[in-house]
């Protein structure tokens, strides 16, 4: 960059190159039969290497302040979306199952993956071996309930078991990540955290998930009413992000993650509270988002993946890394089965619905790249190239598997006496 030029000049030619490259490979992605996602990745990791070949001049875009802010925006407003698909209600109603399923879902996933990290990382300190359990307790459901809609099975039971449970896997993780990130936090300031400090931090991010939906659910339907009464465009949409990016503040005012903030703020919102805005002719929220959503969130992805160094995926102790972790990412889910006993649920499929890492792993993984203790990286280039093929293994095998499986559900049944 020359000394007089407009330095939004670089930003402006990187989000090009970005956006670009997301639609491409979200196109290839798709004509595959893959989610978006995988293809925003990959294209993302692709850019990322080109180094390798000679090709340089996009290594900048890997450390460009601004381009870093926008894919932490993008970050929120996808948590924000993940949470507008489901509410407080819908999750009070999922049922005891549900509840058994998700709980399993995380604690299940947690141990292995500190058991994994402990076992193979033994240099690296409890805490990387922590935070490694973290990134495996998520579920995707995006990527879940696209396999259900795609198969005609949304309204099945087990569909609504494990997209229920994946919605209280999203929250324990998130809860899971916050004291995992306080402990990481005191650890590197020299200080620990002791029993009554996590405790603390359980009860600020219990608090805060609690107060913020009690709240909300009493606040938000007059917020939008009055709303409503303004003159001018989209001032559901403002009223809506501007709910959102307060929340995502005030989480991270008291020590929890942004994104907790930004999932709340999702969960919230029901069509309900902003029926004045529909009889005035106002599109939903959903569709007033996804331009917004189409133009951050990729570029999240795609700068997760440019960071991915595939030099790393030349290391012996790498590959072997991410295939234990995938193993343990599959086996760990695999307990949520245990469900459906007693019942004529399919235990086989529940766990498969359960497996996709996804957007949240991404996520759970790029919050670790931010953290260190006493100069140790939390998630390192090698750990990170791991933790980004775990999450692409689990993506990927999920859509076929869970075809079949429920295939050999509903022939199982019909063969019944």
């Amino acid at each position: 960059m020359g000394p007089h030029s407009d330095p939004v000049a670089f930003v402006a030619l990187a989000l090009a190159v970005i956006l670009i490259a997301a639609k491409l490979g979200g196109h290839v992605a798709q004509r595959i039969g893959q989610p978006a996602v995988l293809g925003e990745l990959l294209v993302g990791v692709v850019l990322g290497n080109l180094g390798l070949a000679g090709l340089n001049w996009l290594e900048p875009i890997k450390s460009d302040a601004t381009i870093d802010i926008l894919a932490r925006l993008g970050v929120i407003i996808l948590l924000f979306e993940v949470g507008l698909e489901s509410t407080v209600r819908e999750m009070l109603h999922v049922g005891g199952r549900a509840i058994v399923v998700g709980v399993l879902g995380v604690v299940v996933p947690w141990l292995l993956g500190w058991a994994v990290g402990a076992a193979l990382l033994p240099d690296h300190s409890m805490y990387v071996h922590l935070f490694l359990g973290a990134v495996l307790t998520a579920t995707s459901v995006g990527i879940t309930a696209r396999v259900f809609r795609d198969l005609g099975r949304s309204q099945s039971a087990e569909a609504r078991i494990i997209l229920g449970a994946a919605v209280i896997d999203d929250v324990l993780g998130l809860v899971i990540l916050a004291v995992v990130a306080g402990l990481i936090t005191a650890a590197d300031s020299g200080t620990s955290l002791s029993l009554g400090e996590i405790g603390l931090v359980l009860a600020k991010a219990a608090v805060f998930l609690v107060g913020a939906l009690w709240l909300g659910l009493a606040i938000s339907p007059r917020l939008f009413a009055a709303g409503a009464r303004l003159r001018g465009d989209s001032v559901l949409l403002a009223i809506a992000l501007a709910s959102c990016f307060f929340l995502s503040w005030l989480a991270a005012e008291i020590g929890l993650a942004a994104i907790v903030g930004a999932y709340a703020a999702g969960l919230i919102l029901e069509p309900a509270h902003y029926q004045a805005f529909a009889a005035k002719g106002e599109r939903p929220l959903e569709d007033l988002l996804r331009p917004i959503a189409s133009f951050l969130v990729p570029v999240f992805f795609v700068v997760i993946g440019m960071r991915v160094d595939l030099a790393a995926f030349a290391r012996a102790d790498v590959v072997g890394l991410a295939a234990v972790l995938t193993l343990a990412a599959v086996a760990g889910k695999q307990v949520c089965g245990l469900g459906a006993l007693g019942t004529t649920l399919d235990g086989l499929s529940i766990g498969i619905g359960m497996v996709p890492r996804g957007e949240v792993g991404l996520i759970f993984a790029s919050l670790g790249l931010g953290l260190s203790v006493r100069g140790e990286q939390v998630i390192d280039a090698g750990l990170y190239a791991a933790v980004v093929i775990m999450v692409m293994v689990t993506t990927l095998v999920t859509p076929p598997a869970l075809k079949w499986s429920l295939g050999r559900a509903d022939r199982r049944s019909d063969n019944a006496p």
